[in-house]
């Protein structure tokens, strides 16, 4: 098949730019204490998980426990849920899930860990945990060494819960623009973090794993000698967005289009903020980088003057932001050059729960 033949608006990943992208992670990764744990919550489609653990990944992160849920059913055996589970009905189905895979979760209070340690105990399950300490997100987590330690001492005397480590992600940092600044941040972290790791030991806390990192911050968290998890999940796609970092990455992932109306100073695209997120800013079009574009729900109307185009010719969109445009497929083309060598399920979209 043809990428021309495809039905628009549809989402399409150049499988040799995907290729080149993980290869350059797993480069700046090969004999170092960091190992990739890749976020699902941008890639979102378990046949791409199962790549990224051929290559050389431990396991993967995801944000919610639907998405635990698809990739446990696809047979991923090391899962981290990078959020606080808390709703004792989701519990319950956490605890389910442990059955068929090692399930790490998120706490950063005494009431949550007590609600698992109980619901766990009651399901004859051993549930993973990692502290949560917030590094300037102001999102969940805690704020203290002291609050750290406070929780590692609840974990440890509960039942059917094991103490893995801590949960350190600091996204803010990720698309820092200026590299002298992102990368003096990314040092400060990375020492706070270091004297987090001794404040425990010194208390006597076994720390097994320190997760975090992401695409931005990669090549600073490669080198960590404290963290041991690296969660980047754009670099498999990336975007408009992280490119302007300057960024070893690629870009894979387009949304294809098509021409449906043709005029003189404007051509008009089938495909709208529908098939394209912009809560991150517009596209970029591929074949016209410097056009401007306007996007209603369904429509993309592109101004460009002198132009050839006609109806029915493809254009593509390099979204602003992978992560949020995935998730409004359900299925993905592989293409090289103009084929289509295969199409893959995005299972992991409209997972909200």
């Amino acid at each position: 098949m043809k990428i021309q033949n495809i039905e628009t608006p549809a989402l399409l990943l150049d499988i040799d730019v995907f290729n080149n992208n993980v290869n350059k992670m797993m480069e700046k990764l090969r004999n170092k204490k960091v190992k990739l744990r890749p976020h699902f919550k941008t890639h979102k489609c378990t046949e791409i998980s199962k790549i990224l653990i051929e290559r050389g990944a431990k396991g993967i992160t995801c944000s919610k426990l639907s998405e635990a849920e698809v990739l446990a059913e696809a047979g991923i055996q090391d899962i981290l849920i990078a959020n606080q589970i808390v709703d004792p009905v989701k519990i319950e189905r956490l605890t389910q899930l442990s059955r068929k895979s090692k399930i790490t979760v998120c706490v950063d209070c005494k009431e949550n860990i007590d609600k698992l340690s109980e619901i766990a105990k009651k399901n004859g399950v051993v549930l993973f945990c990692l502290i949560e300490f917030d590094l300037g997100m102001s999102r969940c987590g805690v704020d203290t060494f002291e609050e750290v330690l406070e929780l590692a001492k609840i974990i440890n005397a509960s039942d059917n819960l094991e103490l893995e480590g801590i949960q350190a992600y600091a996204g803010h940092n990720s698309h820092v623009l200026d590299n002298e600044k992102r990368e003096e941040t990314a040092i400060h972290l990375e020492n706070k973090i270091a004297n987090l790791k001794k404040y425990l030991n010194d208390n006597n806390i076994k720390i097994n794993q320190i997760s975090g990192g992401s695409t931005g911050t990669s090549y600073i968290d490669a080198n960590s000698d404290n963290y041991t998890e690296l969660q980047a999940g754009s670099f498999v796609y990336m975007d408009r967005e992280y490119t302007r970092l300057n960024s070893d990455y690629k870009c894979a992932l387009t949304v294809l289009s098509s021409i449906i109306s043709v005029h003189k100073d404007r051509i008009v695209t089938d495909t709208g903020a529908k098939s394209c997120s912009t809560e991150q800013g517009l596209p970029v079009i591929r074949e016209l980088p410097e056009a401007s574009i306007g996007l209603s729900e369904e429509h993309g109307t592109i101004k460009v003057k002198n132009h050839n185009y006609k109806l029915l010719d493809k254009i593509s969109y390099i979204p602003t932001h992978c992560c949020t445009t995935i998730n409004l497929y359900d299925k993905m083309y592989i293409v090289k050059d103009d084929e289509v060598l295969d199409i893959y399920r995005v299972d992991g979209s409209h997972k909200s729960m």
